[in-house]
């Protein structure tokens, strides 16, 4: 599931900060050295307490549907030890039987699996996406307060930077004013925050 979750907020923070792109207006002309910071964009969002909030709530909602599917697999792993400890006593119609049978609950279990995976993470990306529009523009607001005429976001696996210093990677300083705007508390510690795969 991290490797899941990894590529669908990927996903997602491609989306958002495309979607913060076409909403930038053209700059004026510019003189003089130009002024460059870096962002982890993808932990930035996923370090904000709003995100960690909603991030839990979609986990939580889920707790129901792991405990129908460890309940699907502890009855398939019976069966399937029930099945290989009796079948040299089983009749060939009993076996038939039990082997149809237990076809059928993998098939269940393996259809249910990939049902709550993909709602999972369709519900984790538009989590993601919901924050990352909002921290887009709490970035854009911080660059231009602070005078940066290019912000590179150094969190893609493809990403174009192969160096920066750190006194110019503003992902904290985003992240605290995007907490302080708005307003929510941080989450109690409970479980780590998923990471993206393709952070530096």
């Amino acid at each position: 599931m991290k490797r899941t979750l990894a590529l669908a907020v990927l996903l997602a923070s491609g989306f958002a900060l495309n979607a913060a792109a076409q909403t930038k207006p053209a700059a004026p002309a510019h003189s003089g050295p130009v002024k460059i910071a870096v962002i982890s964009f993808q932990n930035a969002v996923t370090q904000t307490n709003e995100f960690k909030r909603n991030f839990a709530d979609v986990q939580k909602k889920f707790d129901p549907k792991r405990a129908q599917l460890n309940a699907m697999k502890t009855e398939v792993d019976t069966l399937t030890k029930q099945l290989n400890a009796q079948s040299a006593t089983l009749s060939d119609a009993e076996r038939a039987t039990r082997t149809r049978v237990l076809d059928e609950k993998r098939r269940d279990l393996q259809r249910t699996a990939q049902d709550d995976q993909t709602d999972f993470q369709q519900q984790l990306q538009d989590t993601f996406n919901g924050v990352a529009t909002k921290v887009a523009a709490t970035m854009t607001d911080y660059a231009k307060k602070h005078d940066y005429d290019l912000v590179l976001d150094v969190s893609a696996q493809a990403t174009p930077v192969l160096y920066s210093n750190p006194q110019v990677d503003i992902t904290k300083a985003v992240v605290e004013e995007y907490n302080v705007h708005s307003g929510i508390p941080a989450p109690p510690v409970s479980a780590p925050t998923p990471k993206p795969s393709g952070t530096k």
